[in-house]
């Protein structure tokens, strides 16, 4: 994509950055060559963005034009909005407190350019307040009214001609960086149509995919035609840079993966997955009861609740399965023996929620993992129950994880009834990537949990597709990112 820097002045901007073009505000309004452009990013440095200013009519024709805008125009009134400043003032509160606390004044101004600050002691709150606000340049106004306590009172994007001179130098190296890591790619021969972000956490100890598979992700996505980059969780202000975004990490509510996956969406990403099928798939209460209302077989269960406790034993029998709704890679996800146990482990579940799932215990030696995409059967793995275990991971005491074997094979190699039944309820959730549960006992085929951000690990889930399995993935977000792109156009 072209980078695009618009002013009110080309002086106002007196540094010139390979790749970047420096218009006027103007030339980018009337000129019918920047109207026709496509892939664009334009970075808004206006002097104003009042509504009906050229700044403010930078950012919306840019947005009807299908260019990205930074900042975007909702971005503009949230800068606006006393109460949005508030809010992620309450949200940041505790980062707010240990940046400033050793500041002996009653007012202080922060400076944030392309998400930095010239001071490191001060980098965190930038890098937050940048995330929060996605605008090339902000100034953050603090102050304390005389009290202990420091409050964000006002953030304002700022222009060229609001840097003092000494900030410079700074302003030019942060936007270099920022701006070279954009194009990271620049060696191929090609240039990408679309930029798509893999978000992803280095130090997660069951990332969904291996180092390898993320590399073998981004060829792919490069040889469809798109700039893949890897993202963290402190990339949240970058998102409205690109085309869609690939959530390769661990997700469930209470995470900053539904965060992104909704700013995503909100920017008109394509997202995968998204947030409603992050939301739908992370609570087995709504999985239990939609599989249910819509005939899709599943182990006999009953949604727990204080008030039919006493059903479980006698309707399910024992062993019995108890989940909690918001369990994920075998945790919080328990056998008990009898009824004892049983009230025992209820009583410390329903601390946490008020609905609890409890379904019939199926023992078998492995669960079928059909990967389905786009409504369609992607790849078929049996996952083995670990050594001496009834899960496919035994969590051990100490913090040591074991787990069984697999075998992949071919999906036309697997049951018919086991793929059509994980077609059937993926479809129930959506047209994202899945990865559906299924159990064979007594020649009859149950669905277990339909997950969203299935595991694909370079050495398991690729094993009969080899790399036409991450190419398939990618091709599908390049159909829906064209797809999305020619409503604009």
């Amino acid at each position: 994509m072209s980078v695009l820097i618009v002013t009110n002045r080309p002086e106002d901007w007196p540094a010139t950055i390979p790749g970047v073009e420096v218009v006027d505000d103007t030339t980018y309004l009337t000129d019918s060559k920047f109207s026709e452009r496509r892939g664009v990013k334009v970075f808004n440095l206006c002097r104003s963005y009042r509504y009906q200013t050229s700044g403010y009519y930078v950012s919306l024709l840019a947005e009807a034009r299908g260019h990205k805008p930074l900042p975007s125009v909702a971005t503009v009134r949230d800068l606006k909005s006393k109460s949005v400043v508030r809010m992620v003032s309450e949200e940041i509160d505790e980062l707010i407190q240990s940046s400033l606390q050793t500041l002996k004044s009653t007012e202080f101004e922060l400076s944030i350019y392309f998400g930095q600050n010239i001071a490191a002691r001060y980098q965190k709150l930038a890098l937050a307040l940048y995330n929060q606000f996605q605008s090339p340049m902000l100034r953050a106004y603090f102050s304390t009214g005389g009290r202990s306590r420091w409050h964000l009172r006002k953030v304002d994007s700022i222009s060229g001609n609001e840097v003092p001179a000494h900030h410079w130098e700074f302003v030019i190296q942060s936007a270099s960086e920022f701006f070279a890591n954009r194009r990271s790619n620049s060696r191929r021969r090609t240039a990408p149509r679309f930029d798509l972000a893999i978000l992803r956490s280095p130090n997660d100890p069951q990332p969904p995919s291996n180092d390898k598979a993320i590399k073998k992700f981004v060829r792919a996505a490069e040889s469809v035609g798109m700039a893949a980059e890897i993202i963290t969780k402190d990339d949240y202000g970058k998102i409205a840079q690109f085309d869609g975004l690939f959530i390769r990490d661990t997700t469930y509510i209470e995470n900053h993966t539904y965060r992104f996956a909704r700013k995503a969406e909100g920017e008109g990403l394509i997202v995968m997955d998204d947030p409603q099928s992050i939301l739908r798939c992370t609570n087995k209460v709504y999985l239990a009861e939609l599989m249910a209302r819509q005939g899709v077989a599943i182990p006999r269960t009953i949604v727990a609740h204080e008030g039919n406790t006493h059903e479980i034993g006698t309707t399910l029998g024992f062993p019995v399965v108890l989940k909690r709704p918001d369990s994920a890679f075998s945790q919080g996800v328990i056998k008990v023996k009898d009824q004892a146990e049983l009230e025992t482990q209820l009583e410390k579940f329903l601390e946490d929620s008020d609905l609890v799932v409890a379904q019939e215990f199926l023992p078998t030696t492995f669960d079928w993992r059909i990967g389905v995409l786009d409504e369609q059967p992607l790849f078929a793995c049996k996952y083995f129950m670990a050594r001496g275990h009834w899960q496919i991971i035994n969590h051990g005491d100490n913090g040591s994880d074991h787990y069984g074997r697999f075998e992949t094979v071919p999906v036309d190699w697997a049951p018919r009834k086991a793929v059509q039944l994980a077609v059937k309820a993926a479809g129930l959730i959506g047209n994202g990537l899945y990865g559906v549960d299924v159990k064979e006992s007594n020649g009859k085929f149950y669905i277990i949990e339909v997950n969203d951000n299935p595991n694909i690990e370079a050495g398991i889930e690729d094993e009969v597709l080899k790399d036409d399995l991450y190419h398939r993935i990618m091709s599908v977000f390049l159909r829906r990112i064209e797809q999305r792109k020619s409503l604009h156009y």
